[in-house]
């Protein structure tokens, strides 16, 4: 096997161990030190907003100066400093400014590693899935490892936990192979044709109604798995049971991909999005929740896997970096806003089971528009 290949799976094996910590256990250290939902939304819905301008930053400056690695480097590294300052902090006007810089750093190191892994299995001639998968095997193992180390030594150990794997991730990022750079010549003018393209705008659309449940659920998964009575230990066996559900379905996403359309799998995945969420809705206690996440491969990874696909075969060759930040601003950053600061309200003034039906509600408006939208062919 490519030695090459191999460090940039190890790469995304620690970069998405980074990335957990994060996602998976910032809501749960927040209402550690007393930040309400309300709170906890505004937190994240202004580091969303963040995102919107940081990733569309990012991702030029990476086509601009035609290289992804050092890009990462610098991200990876700030992010590394900064969340360690974060998880070792308590006052609230402190966190906000660490959670927004952390939205300005790590979250646009997400599409810039997704790019990465695209380009290069494209150069090895390999599925983007087979590497991939190791990023949310890693997602998968510090989500469960992390949960339970938490619960034994205590919340002020996520701080050190997460400075020993974002250093191994700088350092093997040290050996990542760079993505080859496109040839042609940069050209904004067929970037603002692609933006206002019907075909674009439409696509763009159904992923924001997608990804806002899916976004909100990133922020209060915790928080509710805790207000049914569970422990960190739990919330790191749900987070667990998602990611460890992406390996598989990264796995055989190709094979997926070969034989449906992208838009017929975005439809399958919005209809189970719908379903996953009404059962969440439903569920009478923490275990439900938990063991509920394990339909997270067959969402996310059929949706994400498809919108990227089908945006790198629309989106010019020069600017398919940009693209796929453009395609992270939707997914994780405006709807992160909307799916935070009103997850937030909702959850604190109805509680966690309205915020699903509400998330229900809306991968049901998804998946009646990509209903539409496949009737038209996008």
């Amino acid at each position: 096997m490519n030695m090459a290949v191999q460090r940039l799976r190890a790469y995304n094996f620690f970069y998405f161990s980074i990335l957990s910590m994060f996602i998976s256990f910032l809501p749960i250290y927040l209402t550690h030190r007393g930040i309400s939902p309300a709170e906890l939304g505004l937190l994240v819905g202004v580091g969303s907003f963040i995102g919107i301008l940081s990733q569309p930053f990012w991702g030029m400056l990476s086509d601009r100066a035609k290289t992804i690695k050092r890009i990462i480097l610098l991200t990876v590294g700030f992010s590394v400093a900064i969340g360690f300052l974060l998880f070792t902090s308590s006052q609230f006007s402190i966190l906000f400014l660490l959670v927004a810089a952390m939205y300005f750093f790590l979250m646009p190191t997400d599409p810039l590693t997704e790019s990465l892994n695209y380009r290069i299995a494209e150069d090895n001639k390999i599925s983007f899935g087979s590497i991939r998968t190791y990023g949310a095997i890693g997602f998968a193992s510090s989500s469960l490892v992390i949960g339970w180390m938490v619960d034994v030594w205590g919340m002020d150990s996520l701080a050190w936990l997460y400075l020993t794997f974002g250093t191994l991730t700088f350092a093997i990022c040290l050996f990542v192979p760079d993505a080859p750079a496109s040839k042609n010549k940069l050209s904004f003018q067929e970037l603002k044709q692609f933006f206002f393209y019907p075909r674009t705008l439409r696509f763009f659309l159904l992923v924001l109604l997608a990804s806002t449940p899916h976004r909100t659920n990133d922020s209060f998964l915790g928080v509710y798995v805790q207000s049914l009575g569970g422990s960190t230990g739990d919330v790191g066996q749900a987070w667990f049971l998602a990611a460890i559900s992406e390996v598989v379905f990264f796995a055989i996403s190709a094979r997926l991909l070969q034989r449906w359309s992208e838009i017929r799998l975005i439809t399958t995945a919005a209809v189970l999005y719908t379903i996953r969420y009404v059962l969440c809705a439903l569920a009478p206690s923490a275990d439900w929740v938990v063991y509920l996440q394990i339909t997270q491969g067959i969402t996310f990874v059929i949706f994400y896997t498809a919108s990227i696909q089908y945006l790198y075969r629309i989106i010019p060759e020069e600017w398919k970096a940009t693209g796929q930040t453009v395609l992270a601003v939707l997914f994780f950053g405006l709807s992160g806003i909307v799916g935070s600061i009103a997850g937030g309200w909702v959850f604190q003034m109805l509680g966690g089971s309205y915020l699903y039906w509400a998330m229900a509600f809306f991968s049901f408006a998804a998946f009646l528009y990509s209903l539409f939208l496949e009737k038209r062919s996008i």
